[in-house]
Order: C-alpha cells, then sequence, then structure tokens
C-alpha cells in the first residue's frame, strides 16, 4: 500500500510477517488461536460482567472473579500474541484501516474499564459479594458488555472495510 507508514511498510517485510503470508497454515492457525482468545477472553469478561450488572445476584462476586480471571488473562494472551501475528502479516494494509485504532482504542478502554473497576468499587467487593451489586459495580459491568460486543464487531470489520 502506497500510503503505508515506514514502520507499517518495514514491518510488513520482515521476515516473520512474510511467513505468515506465504506458509500454508501460519495465518489460518493464527486466526484460530486467536479466536480461541476472543471466545476465552470475552466470554469470561461476559459471565463475569452479566454477574455484575445484577444477573445471578446468589454468585459470589469474589469467587466467580478467582475462577474467571486467570482464564480471562490466559485469553488475551492468545489474543495479543496472535493478533501481533496477523498485523504483521498486514500491517501497511491495516494501519490505513479505519476500523483498526478504533478497535485498538476499544481494548484500551476495556482495559482501563478492568483497572478502574479492580482498583475502586471491586475493594469494597466483600460488602456487596453476594446479592446487588453497587451501581458503579453495574455500570463498569455494563460498560464492559458494550466495549467487548464494540470490540468483536471491529475485528469482524477489518476484513470487509
Amino acid at each position: 500500500m502506497n500510503d503505508a507508514s515506514p514502520w507499517a511498510a518495514w514491518l510488513e517485510d520482515t521476515a516473520f510477517a512474510t511467513w505468515m503470508r506465504q506458509a500454508l497454515w501460519a495465518y489460518p492457525v493464527a486466526e484460530v488461536i486467536h479466536l480461541v482468545g476472543v471466545a476465552v477472553l470475552v466470554g469470561c469478561a461476559a459471565a463475569f460482567d452479566l454477574r455484575l450488572v445484577g444477573l445471578s445476584p446468589g454468585l459470589s462476586v469474589r469467587a466467580l472473579a478467582r475462577h474467571l480471571l486467570p482464564w480471562a488473562w490466559r485469553g488475551f494472551a492468545l489474543v495479543t500474541a496472535s493478533g501481533t501475528a496477523m498485523f504483521a502479516a498486514h500491517a501497511a494494509e491495516w494501519s490505513q484501516n479505519p476500523v483498526f485504532p478504533v478497535k485498538m482504542a476499544l481494548v484500551a478502554a476495556a482495559g482501563l474499564n478492568v483497572w478502574a473497576f479492580h482498583r475502586g468499587v471491586y475493594r469494597s467487593a466483600a460488602s456487596w459479594d453476594v446479592g446487588p451489586p453497587p451501581a458503579r459495580a453495574r455500570l463498569a459491568g455494563a460498560v464492559s458488555l458494550v466495549v467487548w460486543v464494540a470490540t468483536v464487531a471491529c475485528g469482524r470489520l477489518l476484513a470487509y472495510l
């Protein structure tokens, strides 16, 4: 792509990026790993977020967090590694795609939401562990659900725009 930034052109010209494009199974395997990572990450986030917005109030928020958070991190690791590999293969194209920075901003927003939740309202989770969560927790869960759905939508749109 002629309008690609020099760093994107350089990245796409690396041996790894060339291998990702030319090896028969490299890109398809990275895509499958990415999809599995998305399913694990977003599935764990959605399950936790649904509890935060008020569903299943009999479930312990802290127990759910202890169970789901390590799996969400594993999913995030898969998504990050595979997404980086796929980006390298198409860096010039994707760096010019208007959806890509939106997707990355949404991922950053999701991370900021998680950070704010854990630094804020979650610190008092012992007092609302079972039962209805406070408004700030419900808001964090709702924001997370919307942001992750939008992130997945942007990921799909990359192929079409």
